[in-house]
């Protein structure tokens, strides 16, 4: 997205967030309504708010007014209107550098976000002999916790009890290698901790592998994981570790400048996150 250079002092992703705040009441707004929440020249809104549209982060009713894409919606059902704003920060933030590793690596990369027992992933939808991404923008999948390399990835950082709910909730076999048994996940979950790498293989569908790391907020509390699909782990681990390494670690660093986590977890073991710059 392009800045304003007319707008000094505000960066794209706070003018992005600001347009997003408008709708924390879930409703419908006009382009108007969202200009003057979002503090934003009505030009500088409709060109930010069509390109979330493209990113379908946000949609257009039959009245051409607009409200929320499903994604957020997704995310809404599950996190406070805090956690809500934040990880939408964190979407677009990332989206960026998801286009990059994909364009590195000629992969397909997706970030994944924790619902209750799920992992909600955004994968962009690239052209690989283009610089720029489709206007379709934003494929998004859920997908099981136990069964994805991101939801290991998050699962390994998130809080016991956010665990516990995930085993109570069940683990269903989808393939003849999805992990099924709580005691072999729990020791899987304690080797990502040490390595920071989950991996899956074969594990939701069969010819399928993928590996993945987390991002974190300042504070080190988990934020969401980048996952990397692979054809075979064993040749392409060690470089896809690095890729993915560097991708999650300047993410990682950005997410820090932006905002910082305070307070206890809620019942979902989400921290509150609190803005800054």
């Amino acid at each position: 997205m392009a800045g304003n250079s007319t707008d000094a002092g505000r960066s794209v992703t706070s003018k992005v967030t600001a347009i997003l705040k408008a709708f924390a009441d879930d409703g419908v707004h006009t382009l108007t309504e969202i200009a003057a929440s979002a503090d934003l020249p009505t030009s500088t809104a409709h060109r930010l708010a069509s390109e979330l549209v493209a990113w379908r982060l946000l949609e257009r009713t039959e009245e051409r007014h607009y409200r929320i894409g499903l994604p957020l919606r997704m995310i809404a059902s599950e996190y406070s209107e805090s956690e809500v704003c934040s990880t939408t920060q964190t979407v677009m933030r990332a989206l960026p550098v998801l286009h990059e590793l994909s364009r590195a690596t000629r992969r397909e990369v997706r970030l994944g976000i924790l619902r209750g027992s799920e992992i909600l992933t955004l994968q962009p939808r690239t052209n690989r002999f283009s610089e720029r991404v489709h206007a379709e923008g934003l494929l998004h999948a859920v997908v099981p916790a136990h069964a994805a390399a991101s939801g290991k990835a998050l699962l390994a950082f998130s809080p016991p009890y956010v665990i516990d709910r995930v085993i109570a909730a069940g683990l269903p076999a989808f393939t003849s290698h999805t992990i099924t048994s709580p005691d072999l996940l729990r020791r899987k979950l304690s080797v990502i901790r040490l390595t920071q790498i989950a991996t899956s293989r074969n594990e939701f569908e069969c010819g399928k592998a993928a590996i993945a790391m987390p991002i974190f907020y300042r504070g080190g509390r988990v934020a969401a994981a980048i996952e990397l699909a692979v054809r075979d782990l064993n040749t392409e681990l060690k470089p896809a570790a690095g890729a993915l390494s560097v991708a999650c670690h300047s993410l990682s660093r950005q997410l820090a400048t932006e905002f910082h986590v305070t307070g206890h977890p809620d019942s979902h073991g989400i921290y509150r996150q609190e803005g800054q710059g």
